[in-house]
């Protein structure tokens, strides 16, 4: 979660001038509730204030600015209004996007900010909300960055267009030396740290104004001659680029919102398109994406478990920034144009309760004394991991998250179905992108990091698997299976046989065996464990094309038992 700093008497201008000095750190610990924040510290030399905020959803809350309006909406009772998002507001500035940028980082967004003369805390405010928002909501740069720039230095109008590598130069932030595009990539900090982000593009996007002076190169740096903002400047221009047109716009309300909070006069820029966007060919922004949805009083109150009445759910939303307009048996609210957060009804149930305070609401006794215990599967799998234990095994604990390459291929699975296996649509990385469906790679990883040990080897692990049923809602089911494998120089299929024995014999069922050809083990040395007539599990001798992969010098057997289907026909 988002931890940021902030100044005690910069939160207390902000909040109101008649503030100053006056706040004491209990109010503000109080008053936190209101923004899910904590407060981590408190230098009382300095009036630095460590908060952190528990919503990952509320990026606007991640600076001193958000916090402070949140606070003060609830103590002024509404939103004051934020007359450059209406859609009477005419822009007299434009950025013109060149052809091609919609296949490397088509979206941006600007406006300007004058009237306001920044202070050392505002400074330090606007650089550190520039970093959050670029770091953990624009996901390291990737799908949102900012740029801050002195206004006067600009010809308008700026464009937003594509170059070779060499063909613009500049001083970025932090050097004093003149570098073109590819030079900052290999030799800026900033380069390296987020180059990454416009690999394999041969042309690279830049930020020109009217003079052909460079603003900035993004979603790498800026340039230090007009983009080196500083305490004093009264003029700025803002502008956000990134992949994801709703996020882009989002970004450039908070930082136009923080900068009208601080007395700036924001004004709208107009950004023309060659290409058709989701808002259109010419886009003003800022602009308010939000849209009024309604939800029944009903569903409030009796998700809070408590009679509130329409007049009371309309003031608590209004008090917490959202434009309310209240019918008989519901009301229809639309979050402030900084907020994009809304994305199911008890979104708005919990702002409510928050609003209110959660003081405020009757606490109620449960009506019924129930004594809690351990499921039959848990059960189950402690029983197994004793057994397991007591017959020489060692447990080891690993991720059922990994790659399809160690699940299937090195296991001799493609194309079969014992190869399927539930993968993640939109994995971070291919190591990270399957879930395993059953036990036995998990513990050949393990086995593979393990040959500098004395043999033998006996490791079990009991966890869970994900398995592909397409008689399940989901399309897939979870079960506990518990894997054994026994590593040595002679290890053979009656001393895993022997093991499996033990186990069942302990945990009071009969099993019996079946012929299975399995990809994994050794054609004649594989067979389903059966129990009441259904498959529940699959024992063998791994086979060595298997060990050759995962590159195990010796023989290894092993057996997979699905614990869940276990205790069902327990």
């Amino acid at each position: 979660m988002p931890t940021i700093s902030i100044f005690k008497d910069d939160f207390e201008s902000l909040l109101d001038s008649r503030l100053a000095g006056a706040v004491s750190i209990d109010q503000i610990e109080e008053w936190l509730m209101l923004v899910k924040g904590e407060l981590k510290g408190h230098n009382a030399e300095t009036g630095e204030l460590r908060v952190e905020l528990q919503d990952s959803n509320r990026p606007d809350l991640w600076c001193c600015e958000g916090i402070a309006r949140q606070i003060r909406i609830k103590r002024q009772g509404k939103l004051r209004p934020y007359p450059f998002l209406s859609k009477q507001s005419k822009p007299t500035q434009r950025v013109i996007v060149g052809a091609g940028m919609e296949g490397v980082r088509p979206y941006v967004a600007a406006c300007t900010a004058k009237g306001y003369r920044v202070t050392k805390e505002g400074l330090a405010q606007l650089i550190q909300t520039q970093e959050k928002l670029a770091d953990i909501f624009g996901h390291k740069r990737k799908t949102v960055s900012i740029g801050i720039y002195q206004l006067q230095k600009i010809a308008f109008p700026v464009t937003y267009e594509l170059v070779k590598p060499d063909e613009a130069r500049f001083t970025p932030l932090g050097m004093e030396t003149v570098m073109t595009l590819s030079e900052i990539l290999m030799v800026h900090p900033k380069g390296l740290e987020h180059g990454r982000i416009l690999a394999g593009h041969s042309r690279l996007p830049i930020l020109r104004d009217a003079k052909h002076q460079p603003l900035s190169f993004p979603p790498i740096i800026n340039s230090r001659e007009i983009g080196e903002v500083r305490v004093g400047d009264d003029e700025l221009f803002v502008e956000v680029t990134g992949t994801d047109l709703a996020m882009v716009v989002l970004t450039l309300n908070i930082f136009a919102v923080n900068l009208a909070d601080r007395g700036a006069m924001i004004e709208p820029v107009a950004v023309q398109y060659p290409h058709k966007t989701p808002l259109g060919r010419q886009v003003v922004t800022p602009q308010d994406l939000g849209k009024p949805r309604s939800i029944r009083i009903e569903t409030i109150e009796r998700a809070l478990g408590q009679a509130l009445g329409g007049k009371t759910v309309t003031q608590a939303l209004k008090t917490y920034g959202y434009d309310v307009s209240a019918g008989k048996n519901a009301v229809k609210a639309k979050l402030p144009p900084y907020r994009q957060d809304l994305m199911h009804e008890m979104d708005v149930v919990e702002d409510v309760a928050m609003s209110c305070g959660y003081g405020s609401f009757a606490p109620e006794m449960p009506a019924q004394f129930t004594v809690g215990g351990l499921s039959r599967i848990e059960q189950t799998s402690d029983r197994a991991r004793e057994l397991m234990v007591g017959l020489g095994f060692q447990e080891i604990i690993s991720n059922i998250l990994g790659s399809p390459e160690s699940y299937s291929t090195a296991m001799r699975l493609d194309g079969t179905d014992w190869g399927k296996m539930v993968e993640v649509d939109n994995a971070m990385a291919v190591t990270f992108s399957a879930l395993r469906q059953w036990m036995l790679p998990s513990l050949l990883r393990v086995e593979a990091a393990s040959n500098r040990a004395f043999y033998p080897h006996r490791l079990f692990e009991a966890g869970d698997v994900a398995i592909p049923d397409p008689a399940h809602e989901l399309g897939s089911r979870t079960d506990t299976v518990l894997g054994a494998v026994l590593a040595h120089a002679t290890a053979h299929f009656s001393e895993i046989h022997s093991c499996l024995d033990v186990l069942f014999y302990h945990l009071g069922q009969e099993y019996s065996l079946e012929s299975v050809q399995h990809p994994s083990f050794l054609e004649g040395r594989a067979g389903h464990i059966i129990v009441a007539g259904k498959p529940v599990g699959v024992i063998g001798e791994v086979h060595p094309e298997v060990l050759e992969r995962w590159q195990i010098s010796v023989p290894v057997v092993s057996f997979d038992v699905n614990l869940s289907q276990l205790a069902d026909l327990a």
